[in-house]
């Protein structure tokens, strides 16, 4: 009997050679500054050098606005690679494309070529504005407020836990535009610019990590912002802004892949290295027994996604499951390998002359940020249901 021509999944050459693109210039210009990065708490501005450099700054640009037009599982790749050495510099072209895609996803076309130009150029970074201090999950009930003047809008409130805030030059922000509207259709979405008078920063947060990206509040004091800084339509903004996170978390996943990616790296060169009982450790079936199934579990994350990813790129209409389910996963997994890391390297694990301490700080963040994973589990399940 003749064996069917299975089209079998695999990752393409240009994918491969990416990979190893971005993997060369994390190696050499962002992994040696990344410990000093998360010590200081500063920015990593040798990465945003770097990727700048080498176009791997806002990947998702398309090609018509001066980007590189990478597709949805590029990008990841750029954003896994990056978070392989340092999650905080993986920040960088990961909150470009939140910041920026609703612009992308509902934006006119002079909105686009005005903000997505100088972000794929190198210049401007893009930050999202959507959480409040009681806005957090539950982000309909936002309480910063847009009043029509003229022909533009007074912005009036706050938004927390805004990624690179101070550093990017523009913002999407969310606001409602008709308090007494129906709730989740009551909301606008406004483009904001740094140098907007009356817009300014809160203090930085001091975080348990990804302390080299700045996480700070954003004030709104009678900001006026111009008319034609709204994205898509007046009330739409909610719908925009979820329907972006439902393409965004994949990439949260790719971090969490990368992530435990390192933490894997750096646990096998340990294990082959340190001896006990006149051998390996690595050598110890304990041992490799946990290391299998950090390896098992890993690679099924990255399997969930880069399929996420292609529904992304695709827009398939079950992008919301798998994208909810691979940012939840991935980041569970995150959390598991890196701890398990640390446990491998025993004490010097906890340590800060190994890299796994950090990881594990900065993994926790996965689970967090972008929906919860309880928010994920709700959405997974509200799919399943419909």
């Amino acid at each position: 009997m003749t064996s069917p021509d299975f089209d079998f999944f695999r990752i393409s050459e240009d994918h491969e050679t990416l990979r190893q693109a971005v993997r060369a210039v994390a190696e050499d210009k962002i992994a040696p500054f990344a410990a000093a990065v998360d010590e200081e708490a500063r920015y990593p501005q040798e990465a945003q050098d770097a990727l700048v450099a080498s176009d791997f700054f806002a990947p998702h640009v398309p090609a018509e606005y001066g980007g590189v037009g990478a597709d949805a599982l590029a990008t990841c790749i750029v954003i896994e690679e990056v978070a392989r050495v340092c999650a905080s510099s993986s920040l960088i072209p990961a909150v470009n494309k939140l910041g920026s895609l609703p612009l992308i996803l509902a934006g006119n076309e002079d909105l686009k070529r005005r903000y997505l130009s100088p972000l794929a150029a190198g210049m401007a970074g893009f930050s999202y504005g959507l959480s409040e201090r009681e806005a957090g999950s539950d982000t309909a009930s936002m309480k910063t407020r847009a009043v029509p003047d003229g022909d533009g809008w007074v912005l009036t409130g706050q938004k927390s836990w805004i990624t690179n805030a101070g550093v990017s030059e523009y913002y999407t922000v969310l606001a409602v535009t008709d308090p007494d509207g129906k709730r989740g259709s009551n909301i606008t979405a406004f483009v904001v610019e740094k140098s907007d008078s009356g817009f300014t920063f809160g203090e930085k947060e001091r975080k348990l990590g990804i302390k080299g990206s700045p996480t700070r509040e954003l004030h709104f004091d009678h900001v006026r912002i111009p008319g034609d800084r709204i994205v898509g339509k007046v009330g739409d903004g909610l719908k925009i802004a979820l329907r972006t996170l439902d393409h965004t978390r994949v990439t949260i996943g790719a971090q969490a892949v990368g992530l435990a990616q390192g933490a894997l790296d750096a646990a096998l060169s340990y294990v082959k290295q340190r001896q006990q009982f006149g051998k390996r450790i690595a050598d110890f079936q304990g041992i490799q027994f946990m290391l299998a199934d950090m390896a098992m579990e890993l690679e099924a994350a990255r399997q969930m996604v880069y399929v996420a990813a292609a529904k992304s790129e695709r827009e398939d209409k079950d992008l919301a499951f798998f994208g909810a389910a691979a940012k939840c996963y991935a980041s569970d997994v995150a959390m598991k390998v890196t701890t398990d890391a640390v446990q491998l390297l025993g004490g010097a694990g906890y340590t800060r002359d190994f890299p796994l301490e950090r990881m594990l700080r900065d993994a926790k963040i996965t689970q967090i940020y972008e929906g919860t994973n309880q928010i994920q589990r709700i959405v997974v399940a509200r799919q399943l249901l419909k």
